[in-house]
């Protein structure tokens, strides 16, 4: 219950006095309800508390945080161990091809110094295209059978005395031009691969000679994957890798050949004896 006080001030007091007076008043009946607020045992008990609340959870978030930075160095480590295989699979790609088609040109200028029907050079033209068979044997499993089957068609014409072996050399250096291409293209396209034991014709998102990933007509996702020195294409569980593959189907169908893709790496891989 307010109570109501008469204040008897003198007449002389001037404005400034009271305009002071009012100040102290107000100030005091401000004041004075704060400082019992805050003195009030119960308030200061849930301050403490909540407190030592915020503090836990700056505990956790950084005990978070090391989490964090330790699988973020853990996931740089096994990409750049990744990109170190990828790139030397891509140069030894390349140096191959590169040295198919300096063995071209000196079997040309051969030729060329001993006559451009010598079977002399016979032996040299099989070699280099044995070589150039075992380089598409190496690498991914693109359209394996079609590659292989015009090295064969090469050499059949060859021993069969069909086309002379500046010919031959020819139509080998042709082929050569075309796996530098094929290993410089992102692209899709279709092809029969063996799945599950069973021979399917699926879609497939080449990657340069390096990497091959496919779809099934059911939107099944896989990997071609060597294992032994044997090609073998394995689908894929993780939901999230799909998505990833999806996603590279998707741009390249929309003709979207370069940009940052995440992408499952499984290169199990055994060294070739010899």
């Amino acid at each position: 219950m307010l109570r109501h006080h008469n204040f008897n001030l003198p007449v002389h007091w001037s404005a400034a006095h009271l305009a002071k007076l009012s100040l102290i008043l107000g100030f005091s009946v401000v004041t004075m309800p704060v400082m019992a607020q805050a003195s009030t045992p119960e308030n200061t008990e849930e301050i403490i508390n909540n407190l030592i609340q915020l503090r836990g959870q700056v505990e956790d978030l950084q005990s978070e945080l090391q989490i964090l930075k330790a699988e973020h160095t853990q996931s740089m480590s096994y990409l750049n161990t990744r990109r170190t295989e990828l790139t030397a699979n891509i140069d030894r790609q390349q140096l191959q091809i590169k040295q198919s088609q300096l063995q071209v040109v000196e079997l040309q200028e051969k030729i060329k110094t001993l006559g451009l029907d010598s079977e002399q050079m016979m032996g040299d033209v099989m070699n280099m295209a044995a070589n150039i068979k075992q380089g598409i044997k190496n690498g991914i499993p693109f359209k394996y059978k079609e590659r292989s089957g015009v090295i064969d068609d090469v050499t059949r014409d060859l021993e069969g005395r069909k086309v002379t072996s500046q010919h031959a050399i020819n139509r080998l250096w042709a082929f050569l031009e075309d796996e530098m291409r094929l290993a410089r293209e992102n692209a899709i396209y279709s092809q029969t691969i063996e799945l599950n034991g069973e021979q399917v014709l699926v879609d497939v998102a080449k990657l340069g000679t390096v990497l091959m990933y496919f779809k099934t007509r059911d939107d099944q996702y896989g990997q071609a994957v060597r294992n032994n020195n044997k090609w073998q294409f394995n689908l894929l569980n993780a939901e999230q890798d799909k998505q990833a593959v999806a996603g590279l189907f998707d741009s390249l169908k929309k003709q979207i050949r370069q940009g940052y893709f995440t992408l499952p790496l499984n290169l199990i891989t055994t060294k070739s004896q010899g």
